[in-house]
């Protein structure tokens, strides 16, 4: 099957692309407003960039009415800083819970029961629980499309990994990280005990598989 994108509804855009492109990392992102109040909010439209320099993209849609921004962008725009805090199998519930839409005021983080720590070199906190946690200044922003949804660029200053996570060759237990990934739905997610690994070839191992008288030389 295939479409034009210009042929579907939104709504059917959204669930074919988010069954589709999978798994993704997320991200729930603290941020505080101009007061220093702070927020905590997840996005699975996030990813790693670059690492030179250390770059992050978030993808925060808006919402109607007179306050089409949410507060995690409104937060970005006031402080042009964020924490992205990666989540893990124990965290999910409380993640679950900083994606309801309270009413103002509400503090989310609360909520969840979380408790924060302060961040290095950014104003918003960061939420203790979380293994990996990345302090990042923004970069750029683009409003893209409708419902004031927003690209956000972000540079990441300060690195903070879970003590026991890292060996001294800066080599990452994985099986102890334990993140989950968003998959399709309100409510699926997958974490990290699929794996498997295939050797990266080269150009010289693929010629040696792909030689007269081997079985891919012999298809070639």
């Amino acid at each position: 099957m295939d479409w034009a994108t210009s042929d579907l509804a939104e709504r059917d855009l959204y669930k074919l692309l988010v069954s589709t492109v999978l798994p993704r990392p997320i991200a729930l992102v603290t941020t505080v407003d101009a007061q220093g109040r702070a927020n905590a909010a997840p996005f699975s439209f996030f990813n790693v960039f670059s690492h030179a320099p250390p770059l992050v993209v978030l993808g925060i849609d808006g919402r109607g009415g007179d306050e089409p921004l949410k507060d995690t962008m409104r937060n970005i725009r006031e402080t042009g800083s964020f924490v992205v805090n990666l989540v893990d199998r124990a965290m999910v519930s409380a993640m679950q819970v900083c994606a309801i839409d309270f009413t103002d005021g509400t503090d989310e983080i609360a909520a969840a029961g979380l408790a924060t720590t302060a961040s290095r070199a950014v104003p918003a906190p960061r939420l203790a629980v979380s293994p990996v946690q990345l302090e990042c200044r923004e970069t750029v922003s683009l409003s893209l499309g409708t419902r004031h949804r927003n690209l956000v660029v972000g540079e990441i200053v300060h690195l903070h990994i879970r003590d026991g996570l890292v060996d001294e060759r800066l080599h990452v237990d994985i099986a102890k990280l334990d993140l989950v990934g968003r998959l399709h739905g309100a409510d699926w997610y997958v974490g990290l005990g699929d794996r498997f690994q295939e050797p990266r070839q080269t150009v010289e191992s693929w010629r040696e598989r792909h030689r007269p008288g081997t079985p891919e030389g012999e298809m070639s």
